[in-house]
């Protein structure tokens, strides 16, 4: 089976009919089923983003993407460091 890749609405936006279909009376394997995601995605999904609107999934967004860009730039410094440090040793 192809994995998908859902965006952060998409998710918010099968979780809220997850609920409804819970509130209906559906069991969660049934829920699961009918969105298409594996029991173990929903419980994981439910835990990341219960309770988020669409002005918390902007920032959380953002702050993901600052952390891989500042991730990036950690490793890229630590490279720099590396090589300055062998180039000052001679071993090159």
């Amino acid at each position: 089976m192809k994995r998908k890749r859902h965006t952060t609405e998409q998710i918010i936006r099968k979780l809220r009919e997850a609920e409804q279909m819970r509130a209906a009376g559906k069991t969660v394997g049934e829920v699961c089923q009918t969105l298409g995601i594996s029991d173990q995605t929903y419980h994981r999904w439910k835990a990341k983003y219960r309770g988020m609107d669409g002005g918390e999934i902007k920032r959380l967004r953002q702050l993901e993407d600052e952390n891989r860009r500042l991730k990036k730039l950690v490793a890229d410094l630590s490279l720099d460091s590396q090589i300055l440090k062998e180039v000052a040793e001679g071993n090159f």
